[in-house]
């Protein structure tokens, strides 16, 4: 799976980061091995994919920062988006690459300190937007509690779609069935809309 691009634009490098982001999502920084991602993205060798990438360190970054970028890109960017369409655009991204938010379940469990270095880095942005939004209306929160509500809301947007195989065990509907993912998006709408005390709305 991944976050490829369209075949004929893909190059040796971007094999490299979609094999590198099925590696890291199954197995962590720590776990992934330059070796395993190497074979699976078919360059010759090890020595080979470093040619591309100096160290594991610099192509899990390319990794983060390839998925972050494109979600980032999704969601746009601008001060004009409201906080609904924003919630749809990161729903239909996941829905779309459900995939990333598998590797973002994985990055929060690394312990190796260069993997939160890098996560830091990376993610950073993104979390900062998110508190950009939820400062506009804060539904009563005070400041000092929105990096705890943005923390909750991303479980509660990630968690759906990193969780799916899980899920997928214990709900009697396939939680990637594009009708049981509409249901989960009225869900997060009503919720988030309780939490914030806003007027709930059904989403798209």
């Amino acid at each position: 799976m991944g976050l490829a691009i369209t075949p004929v634009e893909l190059t040796t490098r971007d094999l490299i980061i979609d094999a590198a982001e099925r590696h890291f999502a199954d197995r962590g920084f720590e776990g992934a091995s330059v070796r395993d991602i190497a074979a699976d993205a078919g360059v010759r060798n090890q020595a080979s994919l470093y040619h591309y990438f100096e160290s594991k360190q610099q192509l899990y970054e390319a990794v983060l920062r390839r998925g972050v970028g494109l979600l980032i890109d999704a969601v746009g960017t601008g001060g004009s988006v409201s906080p609904t369409a924003y919630l749809d655009r990161v729903l239909d991204f996941l829905t779309a690459h459900s995939h990333m938010a598998v590797l973002m379940q994985r990055v929060s469990l690394d312990d190796s300190e260069a993997a939160r270095a890098i996560v830091a880095r990376v993610l950073q942005p993104l979390f900062d937007q998110g508190l950009l939004l939820l400062g506009a209306g804060r539904g009563g929160w005070a400041e000092e509690d929105l990096p705890h509500v943005a923390a909750g809301l991303y479980h509660l947007i990630f968690g759906y779609f990193a969780d799916a195989a899980l899920l997928r065990t214990v709900m009697r509907d396939d939680p990637m069935d594009a009708v049981v993912v509409r249901r989960q998006r009225r869900f997060v709408h009503a919720a988030i809309a309780r939490l914030l005390n806003e007027p709930a709305t059904q989403g798209v």
